[in-house]
């Protein structure tokens, strides 16, 4: 974090010192986490559902905090505020305005925001220091966090918006205001909360409305209700896509026997080839969207395809592979799902699968998706017919109702028992597993975050390291 003294925090966020010195310098990171401190850091000290921050201010200042952000007295140096999440985001806006040489980069969409913010962050790494989140760090709360870590070395930063309705991206926007604004796509995540795809491109689109007359909008021209943005902003606009007119694009697109995508990288600037470490299809249209930030912020196209093809999967539980000693890999995709999502692993499986006589089993472990509001029964029984018509060897739904109407989608496409089955939870689908998997088969587990699907494929990987 770019140093201030407490008297520049208190003016920054409109709060008052209390047994504080006024001289003494922040130089550590914001945290929420009284164990997560470092000496010459700030404590925030946020209210939760189950823990109040304002518990923890003698175990944040012992550990080394300078002060506490609270909003009341709590018995050391503080800052006190009216509220302390506010007050994050306007002491962010504070170190972000003081580093005026850096660029900022967000990126939004229904899904693969984290995939792709990983993926501009690895890429832009090759022309300077890069702040962004672990994670998807995409809120109120951790947007700013991250913001929080930029110093006056920091040549960009790199953030996740995310929206659970209506103007929360323009707060955020208004927060870190962005250079680059990335919109993926528009899917149907969180659609019970937003009511309907049109709503979410409504919030979605909130970051290009944000950016300035010296910005760029990169927006992916193969999706109907992306590519229409372009009209709700003042930014130069560049398009990423299959589409004929996307400015950056992907030709020769190949999977090669892991399940790895290569291709041709065409942009204004020239083309180049590009080998992914990443598994699925799904990752060409991330790694395009990371292509075109590179293109707006003047990489030269053979270092963005090397950056590419360099760049490895950074954040927990999204598509990662392990191999174990008796040949069952497993796919751990636990982090969260949504319908474009659980379709795009489920391609990513079967590719890993290969064809012929050399072809591996594949096992789908799939749980339900939440947030779907009334369309929730219908997309489950999609998800459960893909399944079948991709050949995937055996769908293993997990759960209740949702569940179940995948598994009984399955059944109607033409699964007949022998391969789908309903089970209640993860502990029945890790014995499961345990009695049915064979050397060489490729298991896929996905679910929505708050299933905890991750227990079955941590539960694999346990058992292959025992073999």
């Amino acid at each position: 974090m770019i140093a201030l003294t407490l008297a520049e925090v208190a003016a920054a966020v409109g709060g008052t010192l209390d047994g504080a010195d006024p001289q003494t310098l922040v130089t550590g990171p914001v945290e929420v986490d009284s164990r997560q401190l470092r000496p010459g850091g700030l404590f925030a000290a946020v209210v939760g559902e189950r823990v109040d921050g304002h518990d923890f201010a003698d175990r944040a200042v012992a550990a080394g905090a300078v002060a506490v952000l609270a909003t009341r007295p709590v018995g050391v140096p503080a800052v006190l505020v009216e509220d302390v999440v506010m007050a994050l985001g306007r002491l962010a806006r504070a170190v972000v305005d003081r580093a005026s040489g850096t660029e900022v980069v967000a990126v939004t969409g229904s899904a693969g925001k984290t995939s792709t913010k990983d993926l501009i962050a690895q890429v832009l790494q090759r022309r300077g220091e890069t702040v962004f989140p672990p994670g998807s760090f995409n809120n109120e709360i951790g947007m700013p966090l991250t913001a929080l870590r930029v110093e006056d070395s920091t040549r960009h930063l790199v953030l996740e918006m995310g929206a659970r309705g209506k103007g929360h991206i323009g707060y955020l926007t208004g927060i870190v205001p962005p250079h680059v604004g990335v919109v993926l796509n528009i899917g149907t995540a969180h659609l019970g909360e937003f009511g309907s795809k049109a709503a979410i491109a409504e919030a979605k689109g909130e970051l290009v409305e944000a950016l300035s007359t010296e910005g760029v909008a990169v927006l992916n021209a193969d999706d109907p209700l992306v590519r229409p943005m372009a009209e709700r902003t003042k930014a130069r606009v560049l398009l990423f896509g299959e589409h004929p007119q996307a400015d950056v694009r992907a030709a020769d697109v190949r999977l090669d026997a892991t399940g790895r995508p290569s291709f041709t990288l065409i942009t204004p600037a020239g083309s180049a080839p590009v080998q992914l470490r990443l598994y699925g299809e799904h990752h060409v249209s991330n790694a395009l969207a990371a292509a075109a930030v590179a293109v707006a912020l003047g990489m030269s196209v053979d270092d963005t395809a090397a950056a590419l093809g360099e760049a490895g999967a950074l954040s927990r539980w999204r598509m990662e592979v392990v191999d174990r000693a008796d040949g069952v890999t497993v796919v751990n995709d636990a982090y969260n799902a949504n319908p474009e999502s659980m379709r795009a692993a489920l391609r990513a499986l079967v590719s890993m699968g290969g064809r012929g006589p050399e072809r591996r089993r594949t096992w789908a472990v799939l749980g339900e998706m939440r947030e779907l509001g009334e369309d929730s029964l219908d997309e489950h029984d999609a998800i459960g017919r893909l399944a079948v018509r991709l050949d995937v060897t055996k769908l293993v739904a997990v759960g209740g109702r949702d569940a179940a109407c995948m598994e009984l989608g399955a059944r109607n496409e033409g699964s007949w028992g022998e391969e789908s089955v309903l089970v209640s939870d993860a502990d029945a689908a890790i014995e499961l597993l345990r009695a049915g998997l064979q050397p060489g088969d490729v298991v896929l587990v996905k679910a929505s975050r708050s299933v905890g699907l991750e227990k079955v494929a941590e539960a694999l990987l346990v058992d292959g390291a025992a073999r």
